[in-house]
């Protein structure tokens, strides 16, 4: 079998050296690519499994100095269980029901995605974003990507309310949750936890082996969430192993 090649050989550049959102008192790099045109979608399903992460159009990953804090994680498939906690939330939002959409903005998800920035990340690099940025976060990309809705059922023909959005990459191999955000006055469905749950069952019904996270940070209480999923599988030097 003959392996893909992309058209141009990816350029790689560094980020200037900026302070950490993670871990207060470090600071952090980047090394980034322009994922081309062409071969967008073959090249973000290698970078990806790489430990890099899509950002529109661009790949990033972690180059700290002296730091390798950020870890690259995803759910195995194949070993993963739903727990007890996990079908109950499952079951709290049984009423929600899930919208495939294509990758456009709207208004009324950035409506959302304001509400759950002001509640949840009121200082950050997104806490600022305005109509244009989040426009080109969901459409700015020649990669296989869309929206996932949640929605509450509605009385009447309208679409119901929404309730949560996930952007959401199809690779050869999984589904990378690019970004997602929710009603942060919905605390009791937990509906963070629940969209990596739903997450779970598309990649198994459409027969993918993996669900990808982005980055873990051991003691960053901003991404303490995703050690919850457990098997978790972590990159390292010999590549994918359980996380420990």
């Amino acid at each position: 079998m003959t392996r893909h090649l992309p058209r141009r050989q990816l350029r790689f550049y560094m980020t200037a050296t900026a302070p950490c959102p993670y871990l207060p008192g470090r600071t952090e790099r980047k090394v980034f690519a322009n994922l081309p045109f062409s071969d967008g979608a073959w090249v973000n399903d290698e970078l990806t499994q790489a430990g890099f992460r899509r950002s529109q159009n661009i790949a990033y990953r972690p180059a700290c100095d002296a730091c390798n804090a950020c870890v690259s994680v995803r759910i195995p498939l194949d070993r993963f269980v739903f727990g007890r906690s996990d079908r109950r939330i499952v079951r709290r939002n049984a009423d929600l029901v899930r919208h495939f959409v294509e990758a456009e903005a709207t208004t009324e998800q950035f409506d959302l995605l304001r509400r759950y920035l002001r509640a949840r990340h009121p200082v950050g690099g997104m806490s600022d974003m305005g109509w244009l940025d989040y426009v080109a976060m969901v459409e700015d990309t020649a990669v296989r990507t869309h929206l996932v809705e949640y929605r509450l059922p509605s009385p009447d023909d309208g679409p119901g309310r929404l309730m949560g959005v996930a952007l959401t990459d199809v690779l050869g191999d999984g589904l990378s949750m690019v970004y997602s955000f929710f009603e942060p006055e919905a605390e009791k469905r937990s509906l963070g936890v629940f969209c990596i749950l739903d997450h779970v069952r598309q990649a198994g019904a459409l027969g993918l082996p993996h669900v990808y996270l982005g980055y873990w940070v051991e003691g960053s209480r901003s991404m303490d969430y995703k050690a919850r999923f457990r098997p978790l599988e972590a990159l390292t030097r010999r590549g994918w192993e359980p996380l420990g």
